[in-house]
């Protein structure tokens, strides 16, 4: 009473053969090329079955290398993709973590799929950013000023369990069950992460010092470039000294805290795309780790130009992309630009020409009732695939940690999403 063929469970025009058909059409060469010539560690299953049902999970909601393998026994499209076959969880988890970048990189042959389908065609785009949950707890981080006390606490520990370790025979006897070394060896160990926790957060100021024009002895002194005073209020630390409440990751050190949609702070990645006009395909999609959208324009319209071929006519960005250096850099772009200085509505704030001469005119251009118009598209054209990616897929935490990781598991999402608009559009 079963049918003959697994096929003939799922109907005509499913999304599972739409991204198997897409997965065979693909350059797969790179997923290949680790078991070319019988390599150490041989993939016992055909690394293209494997690619489709990894992109078909993520197309679906599936992300976690368990429930994958628990899809695989329980769901006819799986089993459909799988032809049968039942990779263990650590087995799909090994081959996404090994092949990530090859994954990542589908997201461009993705892309030119759709522009020669016809669904991009690169007059319009539109750039927005999203904050994504990192693979981190709040709970296992410290502040740097805490850092400071427990490492002195620490210190003391381990001060106090040395001296005990060198007490007669009698005093280990009245305390036979305090295992001194392994006592010391955690409290070293835990002394050693907190300690690389402050010296990255320390770095990174530095860093940040650094690019404020201060150096190492300015004695708290704003100083020109030639290192003479100048007048100004003194800063208030040292050179390379973070706020007591800059805080570190233990998990993931990369993931910095930001601010949510819904209110309160976690720590997250910020995820940006650009969005083509034509069918809401995402031409771009790029990850950083700092909270701020004011800087990301130049390397998304770049991203734009490496994954589609050529430059957009036209983006649309909201005020949080607004800045006089990025303006001043992008002065020349074939891409004409149109970016807000301030929310809709909003009285907008009187502009020094001489300081900011390029901001002035953006804000001098938003007076033509052609260019509110075009920016009137960016909310519907922007937003929306940013909510599909949340709500519809489900993706609101990274499974991979560290900053590469994440940038190469958002194209995959990002991929996995246009595939299925794909599907219900134009199937090639």
């Amino acid at each position: 009473m079963l049918p003959s063929s697994l096929q003939d469970w799922l109907p005509e025009g499913h999304l599972a053969y739409y991204i198997s058909d897409t997965i065979d059409s693909l350059d797969l060469s790179a997923f290949h090329a680790r078991y070319a010539k019988g390599g150490p560690r041989n993939q016992p299953f055909h690394p293209a079955m494997m690619v489709k049902v990894l992109v078909y999970g993520y197309a679906t909601g599936v992300f976690s290398s368990r429930k994958l393998a628990k899809k695989l026994h329980e769901d006819v499209a799986f089993r459909v993709l799988a032809a049968e076959n039942y990779p263990a969880h650590r087995t799909i988890c090994d081959f996404r973590a090994l092949h990530l970048q090859e994954l990542a990189a589908l997201f461009v042959q993705v892309v030119k799929l759709a522009r020669e389908c016809g669904l991009v065609k690169l007059g319009t785009i539109a750039v927005d950013g999203t904050k994504v949950k990192a693979n981190a707890s709040r709970h296992k981080a410290m502040s740097y000023e805490r850092m400071q006390k427990r490492e002195a606490e620490l210190k003391e520990e381990i001060e106090a369990l040395l001296a005990k370790a060198k007490a007669t025979d009698e005093a280990e006897e009245n305390e036979p069950e305090l295992d001194i070394p392994a006592e010391i060896a955690r409290r070293e160990t835990r002394l050693e992460v907190i300690r690389a926790a402050r010296e990255r957060l320390e770095e990174r100021q530095r860093a940040a010092d650094t690019a404020r024009g201060r150096s190492s002895g300015d004695e708290r002194k704003p100083r020109d470039p030639d290192g003479n005073p100048r007048g100004g209020s003194p800063y208030k630390r040292e050179f390379g000294v973070p706020q007591p409440k800059a805080q570190e990751n233990f998990t993931d050190p990369e993931s910095r805290i930001m601010k949510r949609a819904g209110g309160g702070f976690d720590y997250c990645y910020n995820g940006h795309t650009a969005v083509d006009d034509t069918a809401h395909i995402i031409v771009a999609a790029e990850l950083t780790n700092s909270g701020a959208d004011s800087n990301r324009l130049p390397p998304l319209l770049e991203a734009v130009r490496e994954t589609a071929g050529a430059d957009a006519a036209q983006v649309l960005a909201d005020a949080g992309f607004r800045s006089e250096a990025v303006f001043e850099k992008l002065k020349d772009h074939p891409t004409e630009l149109i970016i807000a200085l301030g929310r809709e509505r909003k009285k907008q704030v009187i502009i020094d020409v001489r300081k900011r001469p390029r901001t002035a005119a953006m804000a001098e251009k938003f007076k033509s009732e052609e260019t509110q118009t075009a920016y009137r598209r960016r909310k519907w054209l922007s937003e929306p695939p940013n909510g599909w990616i949340k709500n519809v897929l489900g993706f609101r935490q990274f499974s991979m940690r560290g900053l590469t990781k994440a940038k190469a598991e958002w194209r995959l999402v990002c991929a996995a999403l246009n595939l299925r608009r794909m599907a219900t559009l134009v199937p090639c």
